[in-house]
Order: C-alpha cells, then structure tokens, then sequence
C-alpha cells in the first residue's frame, strides 16, 4: 500500500484555516440593517432597498492592487496595501457619482498564514468602513504550488449605487468645460513593474531619500480615495464627468469620458508633479512622453465641469486638504481625445 497521504501533507491545512475565518469574522462583523446574515454563510445576503432613490443603478467594479502588492508584502505594509485595494476600487465606483455600499474580496495566497490573512482582512474591512460601506465576506484560496508560500494576490469587486438622473458619465461635458486635477498621494497603483525594475537593477535605491522620506517610503504611500471630499458634491449635479487617473495616465483615462466631438487640452506646464515621479524619471531615463502614460505624475483624479462652478469646487475640495487646481479645459471639433499642450515642470 502506498503510505497515507492527507490533505494537510498536501500542504492544506482546514483546522489552520477554520481558526483563520474565526478570526475574519471579528473583523467583518457590521451592524448594519442591510447586511442579513452571519458571517461563514456560502454568500452574503444584502438589502436590495434603497430609500431615497427614485431609481437606483447599481455600478458593480472588480479591481487589485497590481504588482505593487509584491513589494508591500515583501516590506511587510500589510495596512498600506490594504487601503490602496480598497481606494482604488471606491475610487472607480465613485466616478460614476454613485455611492459605494459593499465589498467583496479575495485573498490567494501559496500558504495561508493565520496572522497574515486576519490582518489583510481586518485592514480591509477598516478601509470599507472609512468610505462608508461594508466589506460582507469574500474568499481565501489557499494554493500550494500554484503559489510559493509567502506570496498573495489581492482582489475585492464593489457595489454602489446611484439615482438614475445623477449619474456622472461625461455625456454632459460640454465645449467650454474646465477640468481640474485633484493631487495624488504619489504613484497609487500603477507603474510598479517598472519601479521594481529599478530596484532589481539598483537595489540600494530604496534607501535614497525623496524630501523628508526614503523611496521605498514614497512608493508604497496609499493610494488616495478622493470619496469623503467629492460625495457632498454629487447631489448639486455640477460635474460633468469624473475620471480616475490610473494606468495610461492623463490620456489614458480622461478620454474614457469624452463625449463624441470633443477633446480634452491639457496644459502640461499645469500639472504640478509631484518629486517622486521626478526622481523616477531621472532614475529610468524615460522621456516625457513615456512618464505621463505611465503615472499619474500627480494628478490621481480629473473633474469636468462648468468655468462658473470652478471656484466653488476648488474650495470645497481644498477643505478635505487635496490641493485642486485647473490643468486644462474641453474644446470642440475633436475626436474624443486627451491632447497635451505645452511642456511638463520637472
């Protein structure tokens, strides 16, 4: 007879995991009214009311936090990668004008270490409730030999909800329009393939320093969520359009809301870049051009709107403390693209 060979021997251990839920569930405990059953069900159950809409849409987003999880987890900031997941994901809801409600999320990981998978929950779980929704529950995949133990892949997918007649998708923008650039925190979540080519080409850049922090400190900074400074403004249905400025930069993802007919002209000596991207751009040798399809530079939120809201705006945005400022404006006679003007402020 061959010898015994469990599932535990396999290198899947359900007593490691069953602790593991035990501990999730503290974090995911919610009272809200909306959420109607207990935690370690086979799915979540959620209200499907909504009081005070009209008629709701729901804006459903699935999204990861990219390569920069590697090197979070490689330098142990479990929190920062945490928020830069869920940031993200709110971020891309809430371009839509909608309000995010519940998250959902997913953890894969080559072992599954107890400490580790509860920690990745009860931070997210704490991101969830900062924007005002719920983390309801998800799934922890345990891989071995899919995955190397020590190594996680993240993943969450959101739903929000907003009134019909308030969505926010460009159709709006009008020739005339100004767009605003609200600041980043630093590179959020993308470009992070090749940040780790340079720190795998030059592994002591990560203690050169970049102001009053190192680089490694600079480019493991959450990702921003622009949800607490922009939700009071929905309801005044002043923006235009929204877009989050992601992989592809400025004109990867402004030209995403762009209505048929028109550009978007941004005026690169504009946008006030922040030293992180500096420091790469002298580091990789990239040119302009490469830098602002790659990163945000800065900028890690756009708004489209009226010239006669733009003081108002600015203001408001300026009182959650996210500098906010003109980059460029909407002309006519285009073909749904982001030009760029002028040239970048190094």
């Amino acid at each position: 007879m061959s010898p015994k060979l469990s599932y535990k021997d396999a290198g899947v251990d359900i007593d490691t995991a069953d602790a593991t839920k035990q501990r999730m569930a503290r974090s995911l405990w919610t009272s809200s009214p909306r959420v109607l059953n207990r935690i370690g069900a086979f799915a979540s159950l959620v209200e499907g009311r909504f009081p005070g809409y009209k008629h709701p849409v729901l804006v459903c987003k699935t999204e990861e936090p990219g390569s920069k999880q590697l090197l979070a987890f490689q330098h142990k900031r479990i929190p920062g990668i945490c928020a830069d997941l869920i940031h993200h994901l709110v971020n891309d809801v809430i371009v839509m004008g909608a309000k995010p409600l519940y998250v959902q999320d997913l953890i894969v990981c080559g072992k599954l270490e107890k400490d580790t998978v509860a920690s990745l929950v009860e931070h997210m779980s704490k991101a969830c409730r900062e924007q005002g929704c719920v983390l309801t529950g998800g799934e922890t995949s345990e891989q071995p030999g899919v995955l190397k133990p020590g190594t996680y892949v993240l993943g969450a997918s959101c739903i929000g909800v907003v009134e019909k007649d308030k969505i926010v998708d460009g159709s709006a923008i009008r020739p005339g329009d100004i767009v605003l650039g609200l600041e980043s925190s630093g590179l959020h979540t993308n470009g992070y393939t090749l940040v780790r080519a340079l720190i795998q080409q030059y592994p002591g850049i990560i203690h050169e320093r970049i102001g009053n922090q190192t680089f490694l400190g600079a480019i493991l900074t959450p990702h921003r969520c622009y949800y607490q400074a922009l939700k009071d403004i929905f309801p005044k249905k002043v923006l235009h359009g929204m877009a989050h400025i992601t992989g592809g930069g400025i004109p990867g993802n402004l030209n995403r809301i762009l209505p048929a007919g028109l550009d978007a002209v941004i005026d690169a000596n504009a946008i006030r870049i922040l030293p992180i991207f500096s420091f790469l751009k002298r580091h990789s040798g990239n040119d302009d051009a490469d830098m602002i399809r790659t990163f945000n530079l800065g900028v890690g939120m756009t708004l489209v709107l009226n010239p006669r809201q733009v003081k108002k705006v600015v203001a408001h945005i300026k009182k959650h403390k996210i500098n906010c400022y003109p980059i460029g404006s909407i002309e006519k006679a285009g073909s749904q693209k982001v030009r760029m003007r002028g040239e970048l402020k190094w």
